[in-house]
């Protein structure tokens, strides 16, 4: 792998350090380098906080600043060129004499959208795009498509059958994934926004959809419930967690819960839902189930990723599993369990 490439996937790696917390900003790394030597490095914290770019620069030792104006700036995520909550990162490459920058993959926010690489080319800095493109598309996607589409980045994950079934006709639950794998998804949990189920999941399987298995925070929950016929004793509704109710009628706010009245009578009730999730800062959506509100993401190609879990067991009888039409991007075995991910971008 060449050093540039090495350099790169640093930034991957600090990138995916703020996972869960920099949204709904993106997760960006950074590595200040002169030549093979890193003198800085930093990643996007947390929402509100320092650029990556800052972090890394702030990072540099005292012995080691006479270097930046020798060095090359490694980044994730095209720098900022508008002012929010901090000024342009572009402003501070420039003000350190940054001669040359390399990023992954252009940030499509309105205002930046190839911007910052322009101010920086017309101020003289060496500008390099594309390094490790494919996986920088991946780890930018997640803000990409909350900025450019008016939704959340949606993830779809849920196990299934050797037979591609994903659970019983009859409603009751049955555990297929194992122990290991159940630590994963709470992992992930972590990592995402918000948690979306359909009443019918909330009710035969009475998730509390925590992060209970891992250490971190909790996601947001959100559960369709489109009769208002939910029991309130379900764990979705035990204010451990904040919880966002839509329903087709009014209904008042209770405790650490909001409830939303959607109109799921029309036919675009769906991209009108993920319109009012991204209005609440949800740039990261996982949906986990069940069986008919999967398929509403597939059919209405409303989703940007899949995790899907393939089991051992060999049902006679189910509901299908989505049909994703996409090859596994990435494969993996936890223990008796095979794991894929899929690309629908």
């Amino acid at each position: 792998m060449s050093l540039k490439s090495r350099l790169m996937q640093r930034c991957f790696d600090l990138a995916r350090l703020g996972a869960g917390y920099a949204s709904p900003n993106p997760m960006v790394g950074a590595v200040l380098a002169c030549g093979e030597k890193i003198i800085g490095e930093g990643y996007f914290v947390k929402d509100g906080g320092p650029h990556a770019e800052v972090m890394a620069v702030r990072s540099v030792k005292p012995a080691d600043r006479k270097l930046i104006k020798q060095s090359t700036l490694y980044v994730s995520l095209e720098p900022c060129n508008i002012y929010g909550r901090t000024p342009p990162c572009t402003n501070l490459i420039l003000e350190e004499g940054i001669p040359h920058v390399i990023v992954a993959a252009r940030d499509l926010t309105p205002g930046v959208n190839g911007s910052g690489l322009k101010r920086l080319q017309e101020h003289g800095v060496i500008v390099e795009e594309a390094v490790l493109s494919a996986q920088g598309k991946i780890l930018s996607e997640y803000r990409n498509v909350f900025v450019s589409k008016n939704r959340p980045y949606v993830l779809l994950k849920y196990a299934q059958t050797a037979n591609n079934l994903l659970a019983p006709k009859d409603g009751s639950t049955q555990w297929l994934t194992n122990g290991f794998s159940k630590r994963l998804v709470h992992k992930w949990r972590t990592e995402t926004d918000a948690i979306l189920i359909g009443a019918g999941t909330a009710r035969a399987d009475n998730p509390a959809l925590t992060a209970r298995l891992y250490p971190g925070k909790s996601p947001r929950r959100v559960v369709i419930d489109r009769n208002g016929n939910l029991p309130p004793s379900l764990k979705l509704f035990d204010g451990t967690a904040p919880t966002l109710v839509f329903r087709q009628s009014k209904s008042s706010t209770g405790s650490n819960i909001t409830f939303f009245q959607h109109d799921f009578t029309q036919a675009d009730w769906l991209p009108k839902l993920l319109t009012q999730l991204s209005g609440q800062k949800i740039a990261h959506l996982t949906v986990e189930g069940g069986a008919w509100l999967l398929q509403e993401f597939v059919a209405q190609d409303l989703w940007d990723e899949a995790r899907v879990f393939t089991t051992s067991a060999n049902w006679s009888d189910g509901l299908p599993a989505p049909r994703l039409g996409k090859k596994a991007a990435k494969e993996f075995l936890l223990q008796q369990d095979h794991l894929t991910v899929h690309y629908n971008f």
